[in-house]
C-alpha cells in the first residue's frame, strides 16, 4: 500500500500546486496599473484649413488603473496625453491634446483556443472627456468635448506580475469645426478624432506579493 500512497500524494501534490499557482495569476489580475508611450494621428478633418498637423506625432503617453470583476470583465480609469506639431506654421505652433476616460474592459483570451497561455487579448472602451489646449500666445484658443475611445490591446506576459502590451486605440470627439469660434484665425483649433498607437507595461498591484 505504501508505493501507492506515495503515488498519489504525489499526484494530489502537483495538482494542488498547479491550482494555487493558476489562481495566484488571477490574482495578479485583479489591479492592474498600466502604462505606455507611442505616437498619434490626428484626424485633418479636425483642424482649420490650412493649419492641419503632421500625419505622425510624438508623443502618446497613457496612465491607468484597471481592476478586472471577473477574469473577462474589468473597468479601467485611464489619462492620456498627446502633442500634435502643425505643418506650415511655425515650429513653437503645437497643440496639447489631453483626455480622461473611463472604460470598460473584455478579456477574450480564454476563448481563443490557439493563443499561448502568456499571450492576452483586452478590448476597451468607454466615453471620456478631451481637453485641447495650443502653446504659445495661442492658449486663448483652448477646448473640451466629451469623447469616446475604443481600442485593442495584446498582451505579453514576462512574469506573473509584469507583462509588455501594445494598444490601439481610436478616440471619437464629440464635436466639429462649427462648434469652435476661432480667436485668433483658428489657430491651434482641433475639433477632431485622434488615433493612437502605443507600447507599455502592465504591472500587477495585487496578489502574489513574491511572485519570481
Amino acid at each position: 500500500m505504501q508505493p501507492y500512497f506515495k503515488q498519489y500524494l504525489l499526484f494530489f501534490s502537483v495538482i494542488f500546486m498547479a491550482l494555487n499557482s493558476h489562481a495566484q495569476f488571477k490574482e495578479t489580475s485583479k489591479w492592474k496599473a498600466l502604462f505606455a508611450v507611442g505616437f498619434n494621428s490626428p484626424s485633418a478633418n479636425g483642424f482649420v484649413e490650412g493649419t492641419e498637423a503632421q500625419s505622425i506625432n510624438l508623443p502618446t503617453v497613457n496612465i491607468g488603473v484597471q481592476h478586472m470583476f471577473k477574469q473577462q470583465f474589468g473597468v479601467k480609469l485611464d489619462y492620456g496625453f498627446n502633442r500634435f506639431k502643425l505643418d506650415n506654421v511655425s515650429p513653437e505652433v503645437k497643440i496639447n491634446y489631453s483626455r480622461v476616460n473611463v472604460q470598460f474592459v473584455y478579456d477574450p483570451s480564454s476563448y481563443i483556443d490557439f493563443l499561448p497561455p502568456q499571450i492576452r487579448t483586452v478590448l476597451h472602451a468607454g466615453p471620456g472627456y478631451s481637453f485641447v489646449k495650443p502653446l504659445g500666445n495661442l492658449d486663448e484658443n483652448k477646448q473640451s468635448y466629451l469623447n469616446f475611445l475604443g481600442g485593442l490591446e495584446v498582451h505579453y506576459a514576462i512574469s506573473k506580475k509584469v507583462s509588455v502590451y501594445t494598444d490601439l486605440a481610436y478616440i471619437y470627439g464629440f464635436t466639429s469645426l462649427d462648434d469652435y469660434d476661432p480667436v485668433l484665425s483658428g489657430l491651434g483649433a482641433f475639433n477632431g478624432n485622434v488615433f493612437n498607437l502605443t507600447f507599455g507595461l502592465a504591472i500587477s498591484l495585487s496578489g502574489c506579493q513574491f511572485c519570481d
